[in-house]
């Protein structure tokens, strides 16, 4: 006698893909004047990556994000540094990284740099500790702003508004300030003094300084500046010699 036995369930549902290996980009981004311009989120760079060929793993449900930037750009600023990961299905070496990416980034962005990550490392979003930033500014002579800096340095607390469509809080934007200098001041243009201040602002979950608020500070105190560029130079990620404390 013959016994039939169940035949094993079929599926056409590809098998997972299953990380293999993370790599860090360091990419050069122009300002966006509208929102959607350039990738954002969680989708929008791992669709831009795979644009460029790269393998991502598509991210699992509640799983982690298989391509992620450390921290979005607000609107009107430039990153000339800024950070990416992406988790591949496949080892690609370093130079076939490089030229998947090659004129395959999304207008204006282009690779300055990548690194191979341990995959079991915290991703960038958790790693990044602080931002360095560039303001270049028209406002008061020099000796007024750098009176101004020198207030808000010394100054113990900072009571700063925030406001988010109807709502206005407070919190403190001292702690946020790791950093200020006036880089160059020039009192003598035609149209009146301009310069560059450079800010190290404190950039992690649940403590995230913006360059506008000191801006809005250094008005409080005397030395009302008007950014015309806002750049932003560099994201300080944890372990990095100048991090500082995690």
């Amino acid at each position: 006698m013959t016994v039939d036995r169940p035949r094993a369930a079929t599926t056409d549902r590809p098998a997972a893909a299953v990380p293999r290996q993370r790599w860090r980009l360091f990419l050069r981004i122009p300002a966006a004047a509208t929102p959607g311009e350039l990738p954002g989120g969680t989708r929008g760079w791992a669709d831009a990556l795979e644009r460029a060929g790269l393998p991502v793993v598509p991210a699992s449900g509640g799983g982690r994000a298989r391509a992620i930037a450390a921290a979005q750009l607000p609107l009107g600023i430039a990153g000339e540094r800024e950070v990416v990961d992406v988790v591949l299905s496949e080892r690609l070496p370093v130079f076939d990284v490089r030229a998947r990416l090659a004129g395959a980034l999304p207008p204006g962005v282009t690779l300055v740099d990548l690194c191979d990550v341990w995959l079991g490392a915290p991703a960038a979003p958790a790693a990044l500790r602080a931002a360095d930033y560039r303001v270049d500014a028209a406002g008061p002579p020099a000796a007024a702003i750098e009176t101004a800096v020198g207030i808000l340095l010394a100054a113990p607390t900072l009571p700063t508004e925030r406001r988010r469509e109807n709502r206005v809080s407070t919190y403190d934007l001292r702690p946020l300030i790791l950093s200020l200098s006036v880089a160059t001041w020039d009192d003598c243009p035609p149209g009146g003094p301009v310069g560059t201040l450079r800010v190290r602002l404190l950039h992690s979950a649940g403590a995230v300084g913006r360059p506008e608020a000191v801006l809005g500070a250094l008005a409080g105190v005397g030395a009302p500046v008007v950014a015309r560029a806002i750049v932003r130079e560099r994201l300080i990620l944890d372990g990095e010699p100048d991090a500082g404390p995690g």
